[in-house]
Parts: structure tokens; sequence; C-alpha cells
């Protein structure tokens, strides 16, 4: 009996797929262009097959009404010597050009355009990563899967709905990676959606099957000897529901027996039932870094607001900034971030989105055990790296960073430019090497990230602001505008409360750029202190 209910795990997992695998807005954008002109290569393609049957229809036509006059008096038709003539001719002749133009394959161009394009054509690991971008969205957001299938996201421009075979395929990737919470969730949407008269390629049965299985996997008992029953009446000879059922009984009557005996000897205690829900991950500030995500984070106290001010920065009388002074505005104090308002235009953010785009690649990480670049499931994002000498505007920002910072940026790294598509996120993490990571940046030879800058350089219609779940601050994309915030306290001593994140993009696309400053070169700019907090 354990057999029939352990191999629905077996059976519902045959197909497979890589994690996290993200696309970037631009790639996506790619893709549309992609569809358009297959779309037109169809139509062509179509047109092509309708003037081929006209042709055959007027040929059958014309020959009908030969053939009609000429089988009312065969001997007099074949009789005048045109018609002996012409009736040889279209046998020998004319059929077969009808047989060739009937044979004439013309799909050749459709398919030669698509065989093309298929290699830009997304993966199964594409597919795989947004779905689970999807989930994610959903976790972060707070939003049911109604909700999500009717496309009811706030701040969208071309509404779009889930059919019950997409939320279907959510549930099935839910399950590949044993994710039974959402599992079910998706399932049962799906499930609605059917049974509101949605027509569709999947059936009852097959949700059912995968959803009595999650819902059994979390503890439900009792839902899922119901769900079962349920395929059951749609599907009696269903071998392994029919295993499933008596296996749910036998432990359900098993239970009883039991808890009966519990309650005869007060000594024994009830085994409380599973709880169902998302399933802990390894991320301890999750709860607080998604109500900041929603904007539902820690708001700062009246006396500390008024500490905050906008003002005017002239980069320290710098003579750039002396008769147009940058526009500054402090969100948040401890730590303190600032925010630098209309500092890129938008033909700059043009010129680095352009150059970027080519480039565009999953982002990576240093990894603090190689000191190496690498990917990793918490970043999720396309990013890429313009150098200085490239173009004449990045080596103009770079220098606008050290004019308005007072920092030395020949030591810092090359401008990230980063897409973050939706569903893209950077999780909780740190800028700057910790103490447990003394190799972090070894490589470079430039100390420490001692600050970071961080160009935004698109509006996001919902989500994608940065967070800062130790402190809980929230800071909001707007298109032209930048944050900075030392990473290192002025002696070197890491500032733990910058631990901040880029949360999910709900709705739309952001992009951003930023240029982590190194230790290296700022010890004149920036000195040391005796105290390890200042």
């Amino acid at each position: 009996m354990i057999w029939c209910v352990l191999m629905i795990g077996i059976l519902l997992s045959q197909s497979s797929a890589h994690p996290g695998f993200f696309t970037s807005i631009g790639q996506m954008t790619d893709l549309i262009h992609t569809e358009k002109d297959l779309v037109t290569s169809l139509k062509d393609y179509i047109k092509a097959e309708e003037d081929k049957l006209e042709q055959i229809k007027q040929w059958a036509e014309k020959l009908d009404r030969l053939t009609n006059t000429a089988t009312k008096d065969p001997e007099g038709f074949v009789g005048h010597p045109v018609n002996a003539f012409k009736l040889v001719k279209r046998l020998n002749t004319e059929w077969s050009e009808l047989e060739n133009l009937v044979l004439k394959d013309m799909s050749d161009g459709f398919i030669s355009n698509l065989t093309i394009q298929r290699q830009y054509f997304p993966n199964d690991e594409d597919q795989v990563g947004a779905a689970k971008a999807l989930i994610r969205l959903q976790d972060t957001y707070n939003l049911d899967t109604d909700t999500i299938s009717k496309g009811n996201l706030p701040g969208v421009k071309h509404k779009s709905f889930l059919t019950a075979e997409d939320c279907f395929e959510l549930g099935k990737v839910a399950y590949t990676e044993a994710d039974y919470y959402h599992t079910e969730l998706w399932m049962e949407q799906a499930l609605m959606q059917l049974e509101e008269g949605e027509v569709s390629t999947i059936d009852k049965v097959s949700v059912l099957d995968y959803l009595s299985y999650a819902v059994y996997q979390q503890g439900d008992l009792d839902k899922a000897l119901s769900l079962t029953k349920k395929l059951l009446e749609l599907d009696p000879e269903h071998q392994r529901a029919n295993g499933n059922l008596r296996y749910f009984e036998y432990i359900m009557t098993k239970e009883k027996d039991t808890n009966k005996s519990a309650s005869d000897d007060p000594s024994d205690q009830k085994t409380t039932p599973k709880k169902k829900g998302i399933a802990v991950d390894y991320l301890p500030e999750r709860r607080k870094y998604e109500m900041l995500c929603r904007g539902e984070g820690i708001k700062m106290t009246p006396r500390r607001q008024k500490k905050l001010f906008c003002r005017y920065h002239d980069g320290n009388r710098n003579p750039k900034f002396i008769l147009a002074p940058a526009k500054q505005e402090d969100e948040w104090d401890k730590p303190r971030i600032i925010r630098f308002h209309d500092i890129i235009s938008d033909a700059e953010i043009e010129i680095v989105k352009d150059l970027a785009k080519p480039r565009l690649s999953r982002a990576t990480v240093h990894d603090p055990e190689t000191g190496k670049l690498t990917t990793a499931q918490y970043r999720v994002s396309k990013s890429a790296w313009l150098a200085g000498y490239e173009d004449p505007v990045v080596s103009r920002i770079n220098m606008r960073i050290q004019d308005l910072t007072g920092l030395d940026v020949s030591t810092a790294e090359e401008l990230q430019v980063a897409n973050y598509g939706v569903g893209g996120q950077y999780e909780p993490h740190f800028d700057f090497a910790r103490k447990d990571e003394p190799d972090a940046f070894q490589e470079l030879g430039t100390g420490n990230r001692i600050a970071t800058w961080l160009f935004y350089m698109s509006d996001v219609s919902a989500g994608g602001a940065t967070v800062f779940p130790e402190v809980g601050a929230s800071v909001w994309p707007k298109k032209g505008t930048a944050v900075f915030w030392y990473n290192l306290f002025a002696s070197g001593e890491g500032d733990y409360s910058t631990r901040h994140a880029a949360c999910p993009v709900l709705v739309g696309n952001k992009w951003v750029s930023n240029k982590w400053l190194h230790e290296r070169g700022q010890e004149f700019r920036r000195p040391c202190t005796l105290s390890e907090l200042e």
C-alpha cells in the first residue's frame, strides 16, 4: 500500500529542470520581435497555401464544367478534333502539372525561418525559471493564485490571464521542487477554473492526482482522502488512486485506534498533525524582507524624520557643481543613505543601456571561499560591466561619482549595469567582505568595498525596491536618481546595518547601474578614526 502512494512521487516527477535560470527584459523584448516575425512568416505560409488551394479550386471548377458537358455526349464531344486533342493533352500534361502543384510544399520558407529563430527560443530551464519567478512574486507580495491568474496586478498596462493548463504547469514546477504548499495552491486554482467550465487540454483527473498527493505530503489526510474519492468518481479504474484510497483508509483507521488508546491512557499525548505552510528556508530575515518589499516596513519616528533634509550639494566646492549643485535628499539616517536627484540624464541612460545590452549575462557574486565571481540562486538578474575607456559617457559618469562622493574611483570596480525582469531580485546580502571572507577581493588588490553608488535607470510599475532589513529602510526606484551609502565605518570595520536586497520586480522592468568603491586611494579622502564604529 505504501508503494502505491510513493509511486506517484516517482511517476509525477519524470521531468526535472535546472533551477533559477533568468531571462532579462531586454531578451524578453527580443523574443516578442522574434515571435512577431514568426507570425508574419506563418501568415505568408497560410497565404501561399490559400493561393495554391485557390489555383486547384479554379482548375477543379473548370474541369467540372468541362466533364459535365463531355459526359452528356461522349462520342459527339471527342468527335470534335480540338476536344480530342485537348483531352489527350490534359491527361498527359496538365494533370501531371496539377499533381506537382498539389505535392508542392509551401511550408519551406516558414520552416526555414522557424529553424533559424529556434536557436533564440527559451528552453525548459527558462520556462521553469519563469514559473519560479511567478511563485516568488506570489510569496513576496502576498498574492493569491486567483489574483495572479486573472492578471489583477498593480500597474499593469496589458492585462493577461492564466489558463487552467498554465496553473497546472505552475503546480508541476512546484511539485518537481518538492514544494507541496505551492503545488496545492496552483492545482486548486487549475481545478477551480476547470469546474467553472473552462475548456482545457488538461482534465480534472490529472489535476486531482497531483493535488491529492500534495495535500497528503502536507499531512492533511482527511482532505487527501476526499480528493482521492473525487478522482475515483471521475475515473473508477485509476490504479494509483485506488491504491492510495486503501492506504489512506488504513492510515486513518490506525490513527483512530492510536487516539482511542491514548484517550484511555491519560499519560499518552495525542500527536499534533503536521501544519501546512510555506517551508522555512535559509533566509533568516525573510519575513521582514518581504514586508519591506510590500511597503509594510518599520516606520521612522517623527523625531528621526525631522533630522532628514533635502539640500543642494556642490561636492565640497567642486567647480563642476558650484553653479549647478546636485540635489541631495536624506533617505535614512543610520546607515546614512543619500539620494541624488536628476543625477543621470535620459540620454546617458540610453547610451549605458545600449552598451550593456549585447553583453548582458547572468549576474555573478563574489564567492567568499574562492574570491572569484560565480552565479548564485539568490541573485536573479542579468548584468554587464562597462569600463571608463569604452565610452566618454561612462568615463563622465565615473568622474561625477568621484566629484560628488569625494572618493577616488580609480580603484573602484567597473560600472556594473543590471537588468531585473519580472521576478528579478537580489536577496539580502552585504556588499563588503566580512572578516570570515579575507580573500573576497584579493584578486583586485584594492581592499574592501568602502561604499556603494547605485543609479536607478528606470521607473518600476510595481515592486523592485532596495530594502535594508536590518534597519527597516525601503528605497524605491526613481529614474534619473542615485543612492549612495558607506559599507564600512571610517575605521575600516564593516557596517552590518547596510545589509540590503533588491526586491522582486512585480510589474515592469528595472534597470540599475552601480559602482563599488574600494578602500585603496581613500586614505586621505576619508581618514580612519580611533573608534571602531565611527
